[in-house]
């Protein structure tokens, strides 16, 4: 007899072999006994592409790199100055930014232009509206003096807007320090800005949400079950929720009577682009399945790590 699990998302799998079969009874959905301890991070199902492995060190992004994919993906941003009053002045201001990832912004305000001024540029993107990682850039606001330079940030702005810009009105923060912060209520780290110039933004990040929303309202299931079986915690799971994924794994948000608590799940495998994402889901669903029905045993570590949101 043929025993196969569900498959998550409906993209092929990169080799042969299909994951849709019939889903499982919704006794077999009940969040397993509380069980005690937590143990370390380590690898998820195996995948079928050839990528690097996620090594225990190296589970999510660095500072620089978030920072650089909250630049990619957030349209506007708020500019701080000192006026010529010694008044303190923010104003928002859309931007985009140029290949080192310095923001280059678009101003209106005659006021905030003062040639070399030095200025805070304050950045922040929502993830399925529970976090909202965000930078701060220090720096000189400048005009571009390289033609070439500004040819380019005006192209990159017509791809992000879809609109031309007016080349006077575009100023350019040079980046002298960053502050990178997790979210509102989590720690400030500053980064450097060679690191994050050298830095590249994640590859998933344009189509992350898209993925996120489709687990959340069309394979709920799948993730409380990925969470049941690849998360060890003493509390009984109310719900489960995705926050965000990048090429090294993705976030959960656990609800409980205890309260909400975050929880990180690497990939076994670095993943670079929406069908390699899908296929890891697809088959670490699959592998929960089997062990939560015991056709299987655990081919991975338990995750160590929740954190108590609120």
């Amino acid at each position: 007899m043929s025993l196969t699990s569900p498959s998550l998302l409906s993209s092929p799998l990169p080799s042969g072999g299909s994951l849709v079969s019939k889903k499982p009874s919704a006794s077999s959905l009940a969040v397993s006994t509380a069980r005690r301890g937590v143990r370390v991070v380590a690898e998820a199902a195996a995948v079928s592409f050839s990528a690097p492995s996620v090594s225990a060190q190296r589970t999510q992004p660095s500072a620089a790199e978030v920072a650089r994919t909250v630049v990619e993906l957030a349209p506007s941003g708020t500019l701080s100055v000192v006026g010529a009053d010694g008044w303190p002045l923010g104003v928002g201001a859309r931007f985009v930014a140029d290949a080192t990832g310095a923001p280059a912004l678009c101003l209106a305000t005659a006021g905030v232009t003062v040639p070399d001024a030095r200025a805070s540029f304050h950045v922040e993107f929502q993830q399925s509206g529970a976090r909202t990682p965000q930078c701060t850039f220090l720096g000189a606001l400048a005009k571009p003096s390289d033609e070439y330079e500004l040819k380019k940030l005006s192209t990159r702005w017509e791809t992000k807007f879809g609109e031309e810009i007016d080349e006077d009105r575009l100023y350019l923060i040079s980046v002298e320090r960053i502050l990178h912060m997790e979210d509102f209520n989590e720690g400030r780290v500053w980064v450097v800005p060679s690191e994050y110039s050298d830095a590249e933004p994640d590859p998933l990040r344009n189509f992350a949400e898209s993925v996120v929303e489709e687990m959340n309202s069309e394979h709920a299931e799948d993730v409380h079950r990925i969470y049941s079986i690849y998360v060890e915690s003493d509390f009984q799971a109310l719900d489960v929720k995705m926050i965000w994924v990048d090429r090294l794994g993705f976030d959960l948000h656990v609800h409980s009577e205890e309260g909400i608590f975050a929880v990180r799940i690497p990939f076994s495998r670095q993943v670079s682009d929406q069908k390699a994402v899908k296929s890891s889901f697809n088959m670490m669903s699959h592998h929960a399945w089997e062990v939560e029905k015991s056709y299987a045993t655990p081919e991975f570590e338990k995750v160590q790590f929740l954190k108590k949101v609120t």
